[in-house]
């Protein structure tokens, strides 16, 4: 590796680390995705740069990348915002990796990602808004009867989406995932309340 490799290298670990301990584990506190945001990252890097010394074409480097991102993990869901930071430490490793006319273009694009994801996942943004699995203690008939017992239950504003995942006739139970907005006195409090 050249001494444009090592500056995309640590360009690339300054930047993963900006992401990872600056923006997603100071918002979301979930200590088991920062192994895997960074070993993707470094591992996408390492392949890459591999890839780039080797007699290869482009395309092998292209279907790596849609076979990285087809990745889906099994053993847990995950949110559409974790997949988010997944494709951007897959991003920030290529970026950095692929020498690019200038030195710091591949460093540039990885801070530009690196922004734009401290941006839009503020907070504030989405602070009133709230989606949860609810199972509920009996299977209503309307959707009126069902909007009206989670806008109490989970003391919401308003119901802005309701989707049945499963109903148990036989346990006459109810689940579904709803998405809602509290008031902004409620979005003040640190957890919301479920139950009552």
């Amino acid at each position: 590796m050249n001494a444009i490799g090592w500056t995309g290298l640590a360009a690339d670990l300054a930047l993963i680390s900006a992401l990872v301990f600056g923006v997603y584990y100071r918002r979301h506190r979930r200590w088991h995705m920062v192994v895997p945001y960074i070993g993707l990252n470094v591992g996408v890097f390492a392949v890459v740069t591999a890839l780039l010394g080797a007699e290869i074409g482009v395309g092998v480097g292209f279907g790596l990348f849609g076979v990285l991102s087809i990745i889906r993990l099994r053993s847990s869901e995950i949110s559409h915002g974790d997949v988010c930071y997944y494709f951007s430490a897959l991003s920030i490793g290529l970026v950095c990796a692929v020498p690019l006319a200038s030195a710091w273009t591949g460093p540039a694009l990885g801070l530009l990602v690196v922004g734009v994801m401290a941006v839009i996942d503020q907070p504030f943004l989405h602070r009133r808004h709230r989606q949860e699995r609810v199972v509920l203690e009996r299977v209503f008939a309307t959707r009126e009867e069902l909007e009206a017992r989670l806008t109490d239950l989970l003391g919401a504003e308003a119901i802005l989406r309701v989707e049945t995942v499963e109903t148990d006739l036989v346990r006459d139970a109810q689940t579904v995932e709803v998405a809602y907005r509290v008031s902004a006195a409620r979005a003040q409090q640190r957890r919301p309340v479920l139950a009552r």
